[in-house]
């Protein structure tokens, strides 16, 4: 069919500023003429590195040329010499990505090369890259672009220049995959070329059916969908400074511009690059001569003040700090050819703040010609504003919180870009919800939605993590999960998108069904109940809550209990009556044995088990946000909270929910008094948010659960939440504190949200703008003023 169509990817919603890519609708329907190819006589599933290209001919400058293509496990494409795509956005097999580009702007009249490289990092490949084996597939998007279609008409070869480098040289659990070993005397030069000869090469091999969409034909292992994600960002990155040197004199400049120097033979050169702050990025070394010269790279998101390679992890200190520290950490190695002009990119992005260069040299000098970096990462556009008083510290917690957001969203939400990898769900509600407040693009969002989904075991509950080939259960994950279906419905609507979702829900709730007592309490559920990371308090072991004697725990009862409430919400709006009403007597009777077992009248609290010996914020920060304590009880208890060293504190991830508390508990003016753990992470020389509370023994520097502020600043201090389904309805309640001027905007569905309060004279001047199709409500010390779009103004 040479008809098309615009195919919005899946259901995926593009925004007004973005174009749908086009695509012939018998690639989503019909068997692919193209065939999954490989370099024959090559191992399936093993670690390699393979090259192809195809030349085609073209008949003056076309206007549009798509294509579609995926690899297992990776793929770079390149055009005529220009990376075009790189891929495939990572899912599972049942839901294999291709992307779609149009490669047009990269052809011109006459012939054109196609070339990809195809990776496998076989049994080292990252725990988040789920494969079947080593393969590559092209398909042109109609009879006009049939010529691409990998066949054996495509040339291939192994590039055994690559073997693989594994871990990050001390113990800790590590999972993103290897670094390279690259023998640049035995690398192909020039493969992308026009002119390459490539006789030599060896015809593809294809299997023996060719790809297929997802439902259609032979799934040949992939079941292929179409990516619903943009391409990542690449933007060039350059290194800010050398903050050490041995062996060599650097010349002023490097690395932060383009300046090349000479390394004389026979000498051991080290020097320690500073990004400034934490990154993504695609590293590129270019040097020249050097025969056998020895050369690696080393990525550190910080640096140690002991040395690292036991076990246990070692103090850090503060990350601007490198005098008498000890450098560890994932590399890179290359050996010179001793020829000009040789280039050498990492096939994956590296995670850094710090690298270290180190070259041996041999008989022969060699000249670095460059180092930089390219910044990658899911293209995320910051349309949110901030401004207060307090300038310099609050826009410092915003800039290093959306950096860190940025770090950990790539094809999907990740807890850290350096260690895992992972879109675990405890993570991704509260990435999820920094995306909509700070960009309101939503399909990063979607996506996580889908694959958590798309992760359910025949138990009911969702892995902790997806995708992941090795799979973990975390089932309190699958209850934050409910939560952010429901956080998107209230922030984004789509009742379709929701309604596909509710049978998941009803499967967890029906997993947790089985472990409850005839009271409601939960007792004896297995797998890893994690809630938050404690540290040294009793009865708290390896993120898990306390148990009391008979297995029953306060913190478990009552996030099963919020569950059942959102739930419910759910049901009622857009599934079941039967379900609402379930969940709903199912929510008032837990509610009613949580009172009964877990308060304590002589401490005030609730305690975590009951034994009513151990208690923690995290159980009665969640008796707040479940009504089951409310009114001036609650507002009683959060005071008592903040105070009390009797509890077990929350982290600086659970602190997301312990706010949350605390602002529904009346106690929202006293926001800016919360962010102490944010600006112990900017004294410390943090450029990202540390993974836990300890900031100096924190195995990860960058974890975007510890980016609550970038909601928080929106919603708790200037007010903006949603007041119905979908963002259709607006409620502006803020938290100014000691501000006396505080001003910002948030990106909505229908537009932006826009809210300004200056104190003048003694009175607040408040300005609030609503977009289109919206209406609203302004709540200022309790009282309520209705809204309408466009501007509203107040003097109070």
């Amino acid at each position: 069919m040479n008809k098309k169509i615009k195919c919005f990817l899946l259901g995926f919603v593009f925004f007004s500023n973005l174009v749908a890519q086009q695509i012939d609708p018998s690639i989503l329907h019909e068997q692919w003429k193209a065939r999954w190819i490989a370099v024959p006589g090559e191992p399936s599933k093993e670690y390699g590195v393979y090259l192809f290209r195809k030349n085609i001919d073209v008949t003056g400058k076309p206007s549009s040329f798509v294509v579609h293509v995926s690899g297992d496990n990776r793929y770079k494409l390149f055009v005529n010499g220009n990376l075009v795509s790189l891929g495939p956005a990572r899912s599972d097999l049942y839901y294999w990505n291709f992307e779609t580009v149009d490669i047009a702007a990269y052809l011109t009249t006459g012939k054109n090369t196609l070339a990809a490289i195809v990776w496998n990092d076989g049994d080292e490949r990252p725990e988040g890259q789920i494969s079947n084996r080593t393969g590559f597939v092209m398909q042109g998007d109609t009879q006009n672009e049939s010529a691409v279609n990998t066949n054996d008409s495509w040339k291939c070869m192994r590039d055994v220049a690559y073997k693989p480098l594994t871990g990050v040289g001390y113990y800790t659990y590590y999972v993103a995959g290897p670094g390279e070993l690259v023998d640049m005397k035995q690398s192909v030069q020039g493969w992308m070329k026009n002119d390459f000869d490539d006789s030599q090469w060896l015809k593809a091999s294809q299997n023996w059916s060719g790809a297929s969409p997802k439902g259609i034909g032979d799934i040949n292992g992939w079941m292929m969908v179409p990516s619903p994600l943009p391409q990542m960002e690449r933007t060039t990155q350059r290194l800010k400074a050398l903050r050490k040197a041995t062996g060599i004199n650097a010349p002023g400049g490097f690395p932060a511009t383009k300046t090349s120097f000479t390394i004389p033979a026979n000498t051991n050169a080290i020097l320690l690059l500073d990004q400034s702050y934490l990154t993504n990025a695609y590293v590129t070394l270019q040097f020249s001569k050097g025969k056998d010269a020895a050369i690696t790279l080393k990525y550190a998101e910080a640096l140690f003040e002991k040395d690292p390679t036991g076990r246990g992890m070692q103090p850090k200190g503060n990350r601007d700090v490198v005098e008498g520290k000890y450098f560890v950490g994932r590399r890179d190695s290359i050996i010179s050819s001793g020829e000009d002009k040789q280039d050498f990119t990492t096939l994956s992005y590296r995670t850094f703040r710090y690298i270290q260069l180190t070259v041996q040299t041999k008989d022969e000098p060699l000249t670095l010609d460059d180092l930089y970096g390219t910044f990658t990462g899911y293209p995320f556009k910051l349309n949110a504003k901030f401004s207060a008083d307090d300038n310099d510290t609050l826009n410092k917690i915003l800039e290093i919180g959306w950096r860190t957001a940025r770090s950990c969203a790539m094809e999907t939400y990740m807890d850290c870009p350096y260690y895992e990898q992972l879109q675990y769900i405890g993570d991704s509600r509260i990435q999820a919800l920094v995306t909509l407040y700070n960009s309101g693009d939503d399909r990063l969002v979607r996506n996580a939605i889908n694959q958590m989904d798309h992760s359910r075991i025949a138990e009911g509950i969702t892995l902790s993590r997806h995708p992941s080939f090795s799979p973990q259960q975390i089932p309190t994950f699958s209850l934050w999960y409910i939560g952010m279906l429901h956080d998107y419905w209230m922030y984004r609507g789509d009742s379709n998108f929701i309604k596909d979702k509710l049978q998941g829900v009803r499967n967890v709730l029906w997993f947790y069904s089985k472990y409850q007592q005839t009271d409601g309490a939960l007792k004896g559920v297995p797998y890893w109940m994690f809630t938050d990371w404690v540290d040294d308090r009793k009865g708290w072991s390896g993120g898990t809550a306390p148990y009391s004697k008979d297995g029953s725990s306060a913190v478990l009862d009552l996030q099963l209990l919020w569950a059942l409430q959102v739930a419910a919400d759910m049901e009622k709006h857009l599934g079941s009556a039967e379900y609402a009403a379930t969940y709903t007597n199912k929510a008032m009777q837990l509610q009613k044995t949580i009172r009964a077992k877990y308060w304590d009248a002589s401490k005030g609290f609730f305690a975590d088990t009951d034994d009513k010996d151990i208690y923690s914020q995290h159980a009665n920060a969640l008796a707040i946000l479940t009504n089951t304590i409310e009114g001036s009880d609650a507002t009683a208890l959060a005071k008592k909270i903040q105070t009390d060293n009797l509890l077990a504190p929350a982290s600086i991830y659970f602190k997301y929910y312990l706010h949350m508390a605390y602002t529904k508990a009346g106690l929202g003016n006293d926001y800016l008094k919360w962010l102490d753990i944010w600006r112990d992470n900017i004294k410390m020389g943090m450029t990202t948010w540390a993974e836990i509370s300890n900031i100096s023994e924190t195995r990860s520097d960058c974890h975007a659960w510890g980016a609550s502020p970038n909601i928080e600043f929106y919603r708790t201090i200037l007010g903006i939440d949603s007041d119905a389904p979908g963002f259709s309805k607006i409620k502006i309640e803020p938290h100014l504190g000691d501000l006396k001027n505080a001003e910002g905007s948030v990106p909505h569905p229908n537009g932006t949200i826009v809210t300004s309060y200056k104190m003048d004279g003694g009175k607040w001047n408040i300005e609030i703008t609503l977009p289109a199709n919206t209406s609203g409500r302004f709540v200022w010390k309790g009282k309520p003023y209705p809204l309408k779009v466009g501007s509203n103004k107040f003097l109070l």
